[in-house]
């Protein structure tokens, strides 16, 4: 067998593996949709009718009977803010760990990393006090505010990333006579863009999905976040066995995580390379 026809076998096979692999992490999406376009009865007949006909139905309900965008855009007023703000922090803070020389950078960068390894539950209770003082219980600041000033695992992963990147970028550009700052902006963010990328879609996913922290600060149910929503809605639901209808809003839940990872999965392949520039 000659080289090429071996290189044809090997690709057939790892994208036949791999086309496998993702009908099987496929199948419970799949599952999901269709149970949202059969009645509660027909949602529990087995074997499963996979093909059922197209029914909409459910998602003109969720939206009467309850309030999922005022929910959606809690969660946005949430997101965007913190991944704006809080990804330009994080990646400004990583710029100075790997590029900056200054007494205890190392010392800080340890401490730093070490705050990754405190469980929640022991920052809770001292968190909540402290937010209680300022009188920001019930409102989305907790959610907010704290997390735009940086992500400690996102900086160490965009700060690895910079340790790749050649210094002699940067003093091509000192020398032409740019200042710490224009470097950051148009040199080193544009180069660690994939890492940048694929933080911001695992931060996205982790605020989309939080439960405890808008459960702990939050109580009027029009500042909920739509997960809030979301666990009330099934708390009801689920009672009068109306898993068609479950399933739709978690079917709209999951959209917009769909549509940040399209959006940046071109960036989120190119992260798992790793690969920086190298002088």
């Amino acid at each position: 067998m000659s080289k090429k026809a071996s290189e044809r076998w090997t690709n057939f096979i790892v994208y036949s593996l791999l086309t496998l692999g993702s009908l099987v992490i496929l199948i419970p999406f799949w599952w999901l949709f269709i149970t949202t376009m059969k009645s509660p009865a027909e949602a529990f007949i087995m074997p499963p009718d996979w093909f059922p006909k197209p029914n909409f139905v459910k998602y003109t309900e969720i939206w009467e009977k309850a309030p999922f965008l005022q929910g959606i855009f809690n969660s946005l007023k949430v997101a965007l803010p913190v991944i704006t703000v809080g990804t330009f922090t994080s990646s400004l803070a990583a710029f100075a760990f790997s590029k900056l020389r200054f007494p205890g950078r190392n010392f800080l960068f340890l401490m730093l990393l070490a705050t990754i390894m405190i469980p929640f539950p022991v920052v809770m209770i001292p968190q909540f006090v402290m937010f209680a003082e300022l009188q920001w219980i019930d409102s989305l600041k907790p959610l907010i505010i704290p997390a735009m000033l940086g992500n400690v695992f996102m900086m160490f992963f965009i700060r690895q990333f910079m340790n790749g990147i050649s210094d002699e970028f940067i003093e091509a550009a000192k020398i032409d006579g740019a200042s710490l700052f224009g470097i950051f902006i148009k040199i080193m963010l544009p180069m660690v863009k994939p890492a940048v990328a694929a933080q911001l879609i695992l931060w996205f996913l982790g605020i989309w999905n939080d439960y405890l922290g808008p459960r702990i600060y939050l109580s009027t149910p029009e500042k909920k976040t739509i997960q809030l929503m979301m666990a009330d809605f099934n708390a009801f639901y689920v009672i009068q066995s109306d898993y068609p209808l479950i399933m739709a809003a978690a079917f709209i839940v999951m959209i917009p995580i769909l549509i940040v990872f399209l959006v940046f999965q071109r960036y989120f392949v190119e992260s798992l390379n790793f690969t920086g520039v190298k002088g």
